[in-house]
């Protein structure tokens, strides 16, 4: 297959790119960065370099890519900046999909998140209602997902990967990077807070297998959610924070984690890093 593959420069997106080339399909990558176009063409891949927020100039990038399949793997969180990130789902999806729709492209794969859902007593499964009725300082980031979500499938093939927290090279999860500045200073709680990790390998596993997958939401994680009180301390020892204090009090009720049980069981997904445990000490 040809894949237009935009945030192809990201911390899943780079993974993606010799994973897909690896199994034999050709990739136009979009990315903002220069300096990332040529890593893409070292690697193999063709790149575009682009913005996604310009719908003419990414219309005519997907139109003379000549895409089978569009690939959404665009973030913007490398400052911090979940306001950014939030308009990534909702101005950037618009114009991909708008794109890729006028390119008569008939099937997407779309990065999402697995923490959208609304409260509940178990990991929530794909079927569970987004928190679209949530506290208001969450409801901007559900608006956005669901935004997101809704405007992929307007096309006739769809697959939106909800993916578990990312960890590993490359995201807020790794040695230097926010969440261990954070533990290293003390304020990343070790609460009851249930979390639903995923390798940004094995993300990159779940959008490759999902060029094949039957339309839907897929929750894509390792099989262990987790308190905060089981998680952070591993996580600390790992990047050499101390060992975090416990907060007392009742888990959020949307902070459930999520269940893989359509990708394993289903869709024969299977994540190289099956818990948190031995990808924060490994990876």
């Amino acid at each position: 297959m040809r894949i237009f593959l935009a945030g192809a420069s990201g911390a899943v997106g780079r993974r993606v790119v010799p994973a897909l080339l690896a199994s034999g399909h050709e990739v136009v990558g979009l990315t903002r960065n220069p300096a990332s176009a040529g890593k893409l063409e070292a690697l193999g891949a063709a790149a575009v370099v682009g913005d996604v927020y310009d719908a003419g100039g990414l219309a005519h990038a997907v139109a003379a890519a000549r895409p089978d399949v569009v690939m959404h793997q665009l973030t913007d969180l490398g400052a911090g900046d979940r306001a950014a990130n939030a308009k990534v789902r909702v101005a950037g999806t618009r114009t991909l999909v708008d794109a890729a729709k006028a390119a008569g492209v008939r099937r997407i794969v779309a990065q999402s998140i697995a923490w959208a859902y609304e409260p509940g007593d178990a990991p929530a499964a794909e079927d569970t209602p987004l928190d679209l009725h949530g506290a208001p300082d969450r409801v901007a980031t559900v608006e956005g997902v669901s935004s997101l979500e809704t405007a992929v499938a307007e096309l006739p093939e769809w697959v939106v990967l909800r993916y578990g927290t990312l960890y590993g090279p490359g995201t807020w999860y790794e040695p230097g990077a926010l969440m261990a500045r954070q533990a290293s200073a003390g304020t990343l709680p070790a609460n009851a807070d249930v979390a639903s990790f995923v390798h940004v390998d094995d993300a990159a596993s779940a959008a490759v297998a999902a060029l094949e997958w039957p339309t839907g939401a897929v929750n894509v994680c390792d099989d262990e959610p987790a308190a905060g009180y089981e998680w952070v301390p591993v996580f600390c020892a790992a990047v050499g924070a101390p060992e975090p204090a416990r907060v007392a009090g009742e888990r959020t009720g949307w902070a459930r984690g999520a269940d893989n049980a359509r990708a394993r069981k289903e869709l024969g997904w299977v994540p190289g890093f099956v818990s948190w445990r031995d990808g924060f000490t490994r990876a």
